[in-house]
């Protein structure tokens, strides 16, 4: 019996040898990978910087953020943790708006990223000056932007929301008589329009992960798995959300996750949110959500390319040098005018716990 491999016949003996070596290099490099981790652990610690991750990074950044006494949270929690924290310095694991939030929230603290590279598809497609220019053309609504947005849009803003308050920021705005201008996601925007009803005009803007989302393949999905329920992020297209059992927020996605009583869930966000979720139900089954490209290629196959720039080696890199080029600087007298609106949001969100 004879093989085909790499464009020639190998005999038994010689597959045995190549899967042999294949086994002993993916050992050689988990060997590698655990003692990067360890390293990285202790210098996170002797340092005192506090490692604040988001729930899409690797679960090896998240696993290091629980057990240095830091966080994984979305992007809401990550800010209030960071400001309230009394570490000195932090080190954000996940987007650049992430970085200059926590700068703002915390002037007097130094913010490092692993890289300041790792920007997010929604920023990118909201621009400072077009977005100001488009407000000024609208004077009289009031201005909400998602957290997903450079330091200079949030600046323009008169509220910023996270996904898991902008239902209820929006419906208390529209209670008041306001009518609003929505950016950057168009797909969250129409999510809290219908959800509230709302006079809101919306940027035209999409992630570049969500937006993947298809019912292509879902029913072929959920024929094998009957059970599942449907766990899908704002974010995504319309068509998701209306066969959706939940939606929400990670956060929220992690309770519904608890909540409901489905073995099974087929979950339509960012893959990274598997690890925190597995934590919180550790007997069901989590199944990523299909992408248009089911079948053939995607963008981003339901992880932020982004947000895997976050590596292992870069946060010991960073804890060897402290490299200025990963240090969030942003304008003192525009981190006062972007903190305005997200003091708004974290009051608003003190009066929704009270």
């Amino acid at each position: 019996m004879t093989v085909q491999m790499d464009d020639y016949i190998a005999t038994r003996a010689e597959v045995r040898a190549y899967l042999d070596k294949a086994l002993q290099d993916a050992n050689d490099t988990s060997s590698r990978e655990l003692e990067l981790y360890d390293d990285v652990k202790q210098k996170l610690i002797a340092s005192g910087a506090r490692l604040i991750a988001h729930y899409y990074v690797h679960p090896d950044i998240q696993r290091l953020a629980e057990e240095t006494g830091g966080i994984v949270a979305d992007s809401l929690e990550m800010a209030r943790f960071g400001a309230a924290d009394t570490a000195t310095t932090l080190i954000v694991a996940g987007v650049s708006f992430m970085g200059e939030t926590a700068k703002i929230l915390s002037p007097e603290k130094r913010i490092f990223m692993p890289t300041l590279e790792a920007t997010c598809s929604l920023d990118l497609g909201c621009p400072e000056e077009t977005f100001s220019e488009f407000c000024d053309q609208h004077s009289d609504r009031t201005v909400v932007v998602y957290a997903n947005t450079s330091a200079a849009v949030k600046a323009r803003a008169d509220w910023v929301v996270t996904s898991s308050i902008a239902v209820e920021v929006v419906d208390a705005l529209t209670t008041r008589g306001e009518s609003i201008i929505w950016a950057p996601d168009r797909y969250l925007g129409r999510y809290v329009q219908k959800q509230t009803g709302a006079d809101m005009l919306l940027w035209d803007s999409a992630c570049v992960v969500h937006e993947e989302f298809r019912l292509h393949d879902l029913d072929a999905l959920m024929t094998l798995h009957p059970e599942a329920g449907l766990l899908v992020h704002p974010e995504s297209p319309d068509e998701m959300i209306e066969r959706a059992d939940a939606v929400g927020s990670t956060s929220q996605l992690i309770e519904a996750a608890v909540r409901l009583p489905n073995p099974t869930f087929i979950v339509a966000t960012d893959k990274g949110i598997f690890y925190k979720m597995q934590q919180q139900v550790p007997d069901k089954l989590l199944l990523e959500a299909p992408t248009r490209g089911a079948g053939g290629t995607c963008q981003s196959c339901a992880h932020c390319p982004w947000m895997a720039m976050n590596r292992l080696s870069g946060l010991n890199q960073l804890l060897d040098t402290w490299d200025q080029r990963c240090e969030i600087h942003i304008d003192a007298d525009l981190g006062k005018k972007a903190m305005q609106p997200l003091t708004r949001m974290l009051d608003f969100k003190a009066t929704l716990s009270a």
